[in-house]
């Protein structure tokens, strides 16, 4: 997996070296937001707003499309600069509130244009995949998907050009005050669009952007958005949202009552069942906007770092797969876990434990055995560790002069509950909070 880090709540348009400079101390790729930056351009540059009186400065890019390279250019070279990848881009979009005010048929003409003029923009620059999506605005008296479907096949021979493939991505709509689902948030219409597209289009042209925020403040069940659009995903943004509106927060900061807002459980299940393995995007831009300029490389390290863990825990049947052989180290629920899980699919050869009274014994069908025998094992064999203590227990390996791949097994997030653990959980605790019968009396 790629992890990309969109400069939103990072990056000033007007004054981008200090956030390019952060960001990529922390992350080597970052994303190409043609939005954005063409209404900066419009609004700064311009003056749109000023010439125009009320009406958007966003509506000046509609009339200017042959702009767009000139607006991108030295924001790609400034990427270039700080070593910043751009694998992905978001085209232009203009909120629904837009465009009501403008003849359908020109609407619509105008938007085709804007967005192949996205296309050559981000393909020339070597960009692999652009966000476009659905056009809810400017339809006029065509249905829906009619439109849409015309809108979407006047971009496939400049895609096709430039290898680009174009993602959809699910939308929301507002109704009395609240976010409801709009065009392609539920996964079977998703579905369906983009297959239909593909098919028309003559090769696998359109794919699908998950943003894990979106399906959160939309209660959506993304274990079954992933087993659904499958192999389509092709990118998924991870960010936190308050549960209430379209918010940007670094993930596991929105928690209510100790427990998460975001379902991270069922999109790791989904994500882990469908192996993906495509661009994963951390947008934190609510929470980095928020944060002093001094304390933002901090920042970017550490949700950095958040990025690593859940790219692990999406991947780690990857992981495990990887080799041909196995053993683990431990000999407790971990193990437990992944036997319940794992084990039929990729069985260890044996566990050991530092327990020595745990020697000799068999635990969940495997024999446990003394550590220093993980000597005797051929090199290409991987000693999964399977405890919490990860750090001590991989420099007693190494200290041991053991030449094995080493990796990590977590069971926080598995394909299904082990209720053993749970039980064994609940006494554990029922210890701790009351004690002994005896300390009662």
């Amino acid at each position: 997996m790629q992890i990309l880090c969109p400069p939103w709540g990072i990056v000033s348009w007007e004054y981008p070296r200090q956030g390019l400079r952060d960001l990529a101390g922390a992350f080597d790729s970052t994303l190409m937001d043609i939005g954005g930056l063409a209404g900066f351009h419009a609004y700064k540059v311009v003056g749109w707003r000023k010439q125009r009186g009320d009406k958007s400065y966003r509506h000046w890019i509609m009339d200017h499309p042959e702009e767009l390279p000139h607006i991108v250019e030295p924001f790609l070279a400034a990427y270039k600069e700080h070593g910043l990848g751009s694998p992905l881009a978001y085209a232009n979009f203009l909120p629904p509130v837009l465009g009501q005010d403008e003849d359908a048929d020109d609407f619509f003409d105008l938007m085709c244009t804007l967005q192949q003029e996205c296309v050559k923009v981000t393909g020339e620059a070597g960009v692999k995949f652009l966000i476009v999506r659905p056009l809810a605005v400017g339809i006029g008296d065509r249905d829906m998907w009619e439109a849409n479907r015309e809108y979407y096949l006047s971009l496939v021979g400049l895609a096709k050009s430039y290898g680009l493939q174009i993602l959809l991505e699910g939308q929301y709509r507002i109704h009395n005050g609240g976010l409801v689902r709009g065009l392609c948030a539920e996964p079977h219409e998703a579905l369906r669009w983009v297959e239909e597209l593909n098919e028309a289009a003559g090769f696998e042209c359109f794919g699908f952007h998950m943003d894990v925020g979106l399906c959160s403040v939309l209660g959506q069940n993304m274990q079954e958005i992933a087993s659904v659009l499958g192999r389509h995903i092709k990118a998924v943004t991870l960010r936190d949202c308050d549960g209430l509106g379209d918010s940007a927060l670094l993930p596991f900061t929105a928690a209510a009552g100790a427990k998460p807002r975001t379902d991270w459980l069922n999109l790791i299940r989904g994500l882990r069942e469908i192996q993906f393995d495509g661009l994963l995007i951390m947008n934190f831009g609510s929470t980095a906007a928020v944060t002093s300029p001094l304390l933002k490389p901090a920042l970017l390290k550490y949700a950095r770092s958040v990025a690593d863990f859940l790219s692990w825990q999406i991947g780690m049947e990857n992981i495990l797969k990887k080799y041909k052989q196995r053993v683990l180290f431990g000999a407790g629920n971990m193990c437990r876990a992944y036997m319940k899980c794992y084990g039929e699919q990729y069985p260890p050869l044996f566990t050991c434990d530092n327990d020595k009274g745990k020697w000799g014994q068999e635990f969940c069908g495997l024999e446990v055995r003394n550590p220093e025998e993980l000597k005797e094992l051929p090199e290409d064999c991987a000693v999964l560790i399977c405890n919490v203590y990860y750090r001590e227990i991989e420099e007693q390996l190494r200290g041991m002069g053991l030449k094995n791949p080493v990796g990590y097994f977590n069971d926080e997030y598995m394909p299904s509950f082990h209720f053993e653990r749970i039980e064994d959980m609940e006494e554990e605790n029922a210890a701790r909070d009351w004690g002994t019968d005896a300390e009662r009396n």
